[in-house]
């Protein structure tokens, strides 16, 4: 069976339309990058992971709880024990063709252990962090991404992984 592509733009477009939206849909521009380069090596640096998944509550999973919605707001969790499940189930990609339950594919917490093992990155953080996708630029500029921000600093995280769905 030979890959399948399939075009995140196209698709987003697709579901606009769909949805009735008369504007196509605008990807996010910015012209002023927040970006830093490292201040030390980056085996001296801590690392956190940043998810667009959300965090599912003790025994709460989407299968046994198809109307089960998780808050659209930042949050902190403790990467021991690594979530068996993050949710994911709200947000739109092609799910004939992939799925979400390797939660290691996109919050990759014992990747990133090793890493640390072989002396390639200092240390990880003992959060990881979270924004659900939020479909607002606005939102996600001056609310979510200044909480992850605020939660990464308290941390004392030097690199952020950003690992969107």
């Amino acid at each position: 069976m030979s890959p399948r592509f399939v075009s995140y733009i196209d698709k987003s477009r697709e579901y606009y339309v769909a949805q009735g939206y008369t504007e196509p849909y605008r990807w996010a521009d910015n012209d002023d990058v927040p970006f830093a380069p490292l201040t030390k090596p980056l085996s001296q640096c801590r690392v956190g992971l940043v998810t667009t998944t959300g965090l599912l509550g003790p025994g709460e999973t989407p299968e046994t709880d198809p109307e089960l919605r998780v808050p659209k707001a930042a949050y902190a969790a403790p990467t021991d024990p690594v979530p068996g499940a993050m949710y994911t189930a709200d947000l739109s990609w092609d799910k004939d063709a992939t799925h979400t339950r390797d939660v290691e594919s996109f919050l990759p917490v014992q990747a990133l252990q090793a890493l640390v093992s072989a002396g390639r990155i200092g240390s990880a953080s003992g959060h990881f962090y979270g924004v659900p996708t939020e479909y607002s630029q606005r939102r996600t500029r001056e609310v979510a991404a200044p909480e992850i921000l605020r939660l990464c600093r308290e941390d004392r995280v030097d690199v952020a992984l950003l690992i969107p769905i």
